[in-house]
């Protein structure tokens, strides 16, 4: 498997501009999918634990490849899936940390991160993944092959307290549909 590159700034991954904006949202990206459709779901994969991916080890400051709490999430608008989110944090995190990671079930996390204000997001980090990625195959485990050879992410650390969170996600090609598309109701 070839490592995969995260950057820090989306022109590295030369994405169309249509991509590179979903890719920059500065905000919610909750809030900004519920702009563009009728109706937004979260539908959950799966949450518990798991082997932290080799490319996130370093990020979470994690001595070896260790036990993460893991959740997995396709954000889907209008019954089509758009983006594939993938969630670790730590294992020493506590409860106090992030309190609601474990009693998420099909809310959204993105809608928790921003109204706290405890939470503090770091830099948006950029990734072009190929179909041998470890996130990338969980996506296919969900949803199936993907005809795109290569799909566009992005990750995010959060800090709350002393914890650490992870949120990475994959935007599929269907997001494009709307941004051509705003929610008119």
């Amino acid at each position: 498997m070839i490592a995969t590159r995260w950057w820090s700034h989306v022109n590295a991954v030369n994405a169309p501009p249509q991509m590179r904006a979903w890719l920059t949202e500065p905000g919610s990206l909750t809030a900004r999918l519920m702009e563009h459709s009728r109706q937004f779901r979260v539908r959950r994969i799966r949450q518990g634990r798991g082997l932290v991916m080799p490319d996130e080890q370093e990020i979470l400051r994690l001595p070896r490849r260790v036990q993460v709490q893991q959740r997995n999430v396709v954000l889907a608008c209008d019954g089509r899936p758009v983006v594939f989110a993938h969630t670790s944090v730590p294992l020493n995190a506590t409860a106090s940390d992030w309190p609601l990671f474990g009693s998420l079930g099909e809310r959204s996390l993105g809608s928790t991160l921003f109204g706290d204000p405890l939470v503090q997001r770091g830099q948006l980090e950029f990734a072009r993944l190929r179909t041998d990625h470890p996130m990338r195959l969980r996506l296919v485990e969900a949803l199936g092959p993907q005809a795109a050879p290569v799909l566009f992410a992005r990750r995010c650390l959060y800090h709350r307290r002393r914890g650490s969170l992870l949120v990475s996600e994959i935007f599929l090609p269907a997001v494009l549909d709307l941004a051509l598309q705003p929610n008119a109701a």
